[in-house]
């Protein structure tokens, strides 16, 4: 005879997910309560940790070796998190900082960048890495009048013009015509591109040391572009026989269209005279062939 007493199947399986669901909220609350221990004894040991090292601060790093004298980009670095203790005097904490100077010595990666291993593009580092491959810097003599008043500044764009002698005696000509265009401009005098636009001079009492703008520098005599090598060696020839011969003339840095072919100007084209190419060749008379003797 069955117990009136005795739990159902229904009870029991109710007292069963009880024990289920009691079970499963302990061992969630243990879970959490040992992620919160876990929690507080590293914030503890971090404490520890900074109060030996000191706290963790951004450093910028060498993402790959750099060779001497190398201009850096951002490809090259990273920035991680070192303890105050283990991190360099001259550190830098931006990126940005470093991109677009020069490594003064060789950095291994994984190295912090420091200020005191870099330097601004400039007459220090010279301009053979901003020559682009395969181009050559040529240096040339420019004045007020064949250098737009120098107001050419480095990373202008210049066509060039040269006046050309040719021929002997009466057979002597003067042309001008077009040989470059879109160049380059690397320098201007000692002032280049991407270099800090200023320089530090004595005053005429050479007491006191002043700050001199190289932004409206009109001082320089020389201007250095790039060109291929056979540009290089035309350049070369004019300087050798005729350097003051040379013009530059300033372009729009939005315009990068080749101009369109046109003839040298001479006098004769100026004065708008007939020259040698506009005269068609005249018509040989034609001269009947000899007829037999005796005919």
């Amino acid at each position: 005879m069955p117990n009136a007493l005795a739990p159902t199947t229904d009870e029991q399986l109710g007292w069963g997910m009880n024990n289920e669901a009691r079970t499963l909220w302990i061992s969630l609350g243990a879970g959490i309560f040992a992620a919160f221990l876990l929690y507080s004894y590293s914030q503890e040991k971090k404490a520890q940790y900074d109060e030996h090292y000191g706290t963790q601060k951004n450093v910028v790093i060498a993402r790959v070796d750099i060779s001497e004298m190398q201009t850096i980009d951002d490809t090259m670095l990273e920035v991680t998190q070192k303890p105050s203790d283990f991190i360099e005097p001259s550190y830098i904490q931006e990126p940005e900082i470093a991109v677009g100077q020069v490594a003064a010595v060789p950095i291994k990666k994984g190295e912090q960048i420091l200020t005191t291993k870099l330097l601004h593009p400039g007459p220090d580092t010279g301009i053979s890495l901003q020559v682009a491959p395969r181009k050559r810097a040529v240096t040339l003599p420019v004045d007020e009048v064949r250098g737009v008043a120098k107001l050419i500044r480095p990373g202008d764009r210049v066509d060039i013009f040269a006046a050309i002698d040719s021929g002997k005696g009466i057979n002597s000509k003067r042309e001008v015509a077009l040989i470059m265009s879109d160049v380059v401009i690397l320098a201007a005098g000692v002032n280049v591109v991407n270099n800090i636009p200023r320089i530090f001079e004595l005053d005429a009492n050479s007491k006191n040391i002043q700050q001199i703008s190289l932004n409206g520098d009109t001082k320089y005599s020389t201007l250095t572009i790039e060109a291929t090598p056979k540009e290089a060696q035309d350049l070369i020839f004019l300087m050798s026989t005729s350097p003051g011969n040379i013009y530059f003339t300033l372009r729009n840095p939005n315009d990068r269209e080749a101009p369109p072919r046109m003839p040298s100007s001479t006098a004769d084209s100026i004065l708008g005279r007939p020259t040698e190419a506009m005269i068609a060749p005249q018509q040989q008379p034609q001269i009947a062939p000899a007829r037999p003797a005796g005919r």
